[in-house]
């Protein structure tokens, strides 16, 4: 019997070169595609896919965000990323969060297939570019001895608003990306203002961008969110 597979990606070239990768045979089978971390949300909750193959760089909800989400909604999905990033930090992330492989972009499709089989068997798969230079760093002890972020006692979904915010989406912007309610999300800003010891828009998008949550062209500082 064939797997259900869910492909996320917001360039359409990409999922259909997937989609023609997996339908050369017949362990894979397509049932939808997401072009953003909303869709692939709502998506997953109806169709309840078995493994979610999904890019880290999605508008408005990105790969690690959506991640969350999705395993929030449906745990049973098993979450493969497919990125053309492969620095640690978005690995780490990444698996912190959920995803049971990362992949990629560059890989063989033999690659992304034996990633694919893996996963559908419980097991978890790095590239292998990606896993030599997690060894290296936890050998170095990087992982073990990084300075904590003022960011660390953020929940995810607060994370996914700052981002926002270092990106200049207004609230009436972020509410609609995620789905909030607009005095939820100023709700979010009073609270992380709180929690980081700033007291406007500009100190939460410092923050941010000093901290590389986002590689978002530094707004207007002056943007009040409303």
């Amino acid at each position: 019997m064939s797997l259900d597979v869910v492909l996320v990606d917001d360039h359409k070239l990409v999922r259909d070169g997937v989609r023609t990768i997996l339908e050369r045979g017949a362990e894979f089978r397509v049932v939808g595609e997401a072009e953003n971390g909303a869709d692939a949300v709502h998506l997953c909750r109806k169709s309840q896919p078995d493994i979610v193959l999904m890019d880290i760089g999605l508008p408005g909800m990105n790969g690690i965000e959506t991640t969350n989400e999705l395993l929030r909604h449906c745990p049973g999905i098993k979450i493969v990323i497919l990125s053309m990033f492969d620095d640690e930090n978005s690995v780490v992330s990444a698996i912190r969060s959920g995803a049971r492989a990362f992949v990629l972009k560059k890989a063989s499709s033999t690659e992304l297939l034996d990633a694919l089989r893996t996963v559908a068997r419980g097991g978890s798969y790095l590239s292998s570019q990606v896993s030599d230079r997690l060894l290296s760093r936890i050998q170095r002890g990087d992982l073990e001895t990084h300075e904590r972020s003022p960011l660390e006692g953020l929940s995810p979904r607060e994370l996914q608003v700052l981002r926002l915010v270092a990106e200049g989406k207004t609230s009436k912007d972020i509410a609609v990306l995620l789905d909030l309610g607009l005095q939820t999300v100023r709700s979010y800003r009073k609270t992380m203002m709180k929690k980081l010891g700033v007291n406007n828009v500009a100190g939460l998008t410092q923050l941010a961008l000093a901290a590389g949550l986002t590689n978002w062209n530094k707004p207007d500082v002056n943007n009040t969110l409303d």
